[in-house]
């Protein structure tokens, strides 16, 4: 088939746009004409004529098209009661309060915009056309624009979750933002149940169906309940430097999430260091209480360090989630330590009570599709500021943490892993019972858990990773440390270096980290390797 016009100029326009020319029966030939035609409409030839299609043998046919004149823009008289004057601007540059102006060839574009804002403001029936088409000048044209929603705005009469009774309802009002009487915006709605696949507890099965009744909108919303819980073990051993004996030290960390159906997260977490530390850290935190956007964290902390001392750590906040990433939270917290040495004169070790205000604030985006390494990466920040209080003498402190880690995908198989964690405590004097710690897997690698004592510190944690399968992977351990402990007027960096990999077991996915801990005046050696092998099981 050959698709002519009625002069060159014009035969080239047709040429430009592109027709397919080879066809099994004269049906298809129709097709691809009237395909051509609407195309003509769409840039502006909307007088387009088919003059004839004329067979020429057994296997070819000639179609004229004769396409007039050209229309370039079209001014569209309109209702500003009804399309916002506002959102005009998105899709036209001359608006006035009775019209608009569109190019010809973006205007089925602009319809779509228009009619699909109209339909989520409630009218999710709305329909646009345009009325008393005529010519304005020799290639514009005007005409009016009619918009029919046909009832009234509708509203979410009524929400109901399917797969998952008693999923926790108040997460409906303030995480996924979705209540009833809100304006229908079918738009709006598939976004937020989106965000249900952020939360460790539930995740949505299909998209949200809607159920439109004569004078009422019931929403569905399909949800299942997920495995949350969480039992997380390490087993790490290395040699003593003094005995070049063979020690042993782990943790245990337990997570319950939403077993009360509540949305609730009871943690757990026990560790018993190669050094004689012992930690117990148990938290609560309970969302939207009494259907509030307010919800709670409670915090005891205990720290033990050999027959030194002893810390408590006591903290009660409230945060409020901003939406499905954000969450701010303040509060106070109360921290209590004892020297627990019979000689009272060592000055470094003193009995001390402190309160502090505390302000924080976290980003947290997961990706939980993917069970290797489900949290894509995470911010927070958080600060304290109060008073200590020892021997009667009060001085004013202030801390500082930071914690960012983000997993760069290179592709499907390679990412690197960055990790930053930093504290600094500031105040007029010290006492090595309240200064922080770090070290360890969860820290500089290569190092004793918890073996280093800092009035600042600041922890560089990089991996290189490389995905064997959807279950196994292998990576590389590059970690950088600087501390500061001013009571000892010490400053040091430290490195680590090292390998691991993780396989997904039916148990869970097993950890297995070797890595080798050095400071910066000090050669490598094999004896102050750390071998760190952890399971974490779902249940």
């Amino acid at each position: 088939m050959k698709i002519s016009g009625k002069s060159e100029s014009a035969n080239q326009i047709i040429d430009s746009i592109g027709y397919l020319k080879t066809h099994e029966n004269f049906l298809s030939i129709k097709s691809e004409i009237d395909s051509l035609r609407y195309r003509l409409n769409t840039i502006g030839y909307i007088e387009n004529r088919l003059v004839h299609i004329q067979k020429k043998n057994d296997s070819i046919f000639d179609a004229k098209i004769l396409l007039k004149q050209k229309f370039n823009t079209i001014y569209i008289y309109y209702n500003s009661e009804i399309v916002n004057q506002d959102l005009l601007n998105s899709i036209s540059e001359e608006i006035t309060e009775d019209y608009f102006v569109v190019n010809i060839e973006y205007l089925e574009a602009a319809l779509n915009y228009l009619n699909s804002d109209i339909a989520n403001q409630g009218f999710p029936f709305s329909k646009l056309k345009l009325s008393n088409i005529n010519r304005r000048d020799k290639d514009i044209l005007q005409a009016d624009l009619i918009v029919s929603t046909k009832d009234k705005k509708r509203t979410i009469d009524d929400i109901k979750i399917v797969g998952y009774d008693k999923f926790p309802k108040s997460f409906l009002k303030h995480y996924l933002k979705l209540k009833r009487s809100q304006v229908f915006d079918l738009t709006t709605i598939e976004k937020k149940t989106e965000e249900l696949n952020n939360l460790r507890f539930a995740n949505q099965v299909k998209a949200p169906e809607v159920l439109f009744q004569e004078d009422s909108t019931s929403l569905y919303i399909y949800v299942e309940k997920s495995k949350s819980n969480t039992f997380d073990g390490f087993l790490g051993f290395g040699t003593n430097d003094e005995t070049n004996k063979l020690e042993f030290d782990g943790f245990l960390n337990l997570r319950l999430i939403n077993n009360l159906n509540y949305g609730e997260i009871f943690s757990l977490l026990y560790k018993s260091d190669e050094i004689d530390q012992d930690t117990f850290d148990a938290r609560l935190e309970l969302p939207y209480l009494f259907n509030s956007p307010i919800g709670i964290d409670l915090n005891l902390r205990i720290f033990r360090k050999d027959s030194s001392f002893t810390t408590i750590d006591q903290k009660a906040r409230v945060n409020y989630q901003i939406n499905a990433l954000h969450k701010v939270s303040a509060g106070i917290s109360s921290v209590e330590s004892n020297n627990l040495r019979s000689d009272t004169s060592i000055i470094s070790l003193q009995d001390y009570n402190a309160n502090y205000y505390t302000i924080s604030y976290e980003y947290l985006k997961p990706q939980f599709y993917d069970i290797l390494f489900p949290i894509k990466s995470n911010f927070y920040l958080e600060t304290n500021f109060g008073n200590r209080n020892a021997s009667n003498l009060k001085t004013q402190q202030s801390m500082l943490s930071l914690k960012v880690f983000n997993n760069f995908k290179l592709n499907p198989k390679n990412s690197v892993y960055l990790n930053v964690d930093a504290s600094n405590l500031i105040s007029d004097n010290y006492f090595d019972n309240e200064l922080l710690r770090f070290g360890g897997i969860n820290s500089i690698r290569g190092f004793e858990e918890n073996s280093l004592f800092a009035s600042l510190f600041g922890v560089l944690n990089t991996e290189y990773r490389y995905r064997l399968s959807n279950s196994i992977y292998i990576h590389t351990i590059t970690d950088f440390a600087y501390f500061e402990n001013k009571p000892s007027n010490l400053k040091e960096k430290l490195f680590g270096f090292g390998f691991g990999f993780g396989i997904l077991t039916n148990s869970g996915l097993l950890k297995f980290n070797y890595a080798n801990g050095k400071n910066e005046n000090q050669s490598i050696k094999l004896s102050n390797s750390k071998i760190h092998i952890s399971l974490v099981a779902n249940f």
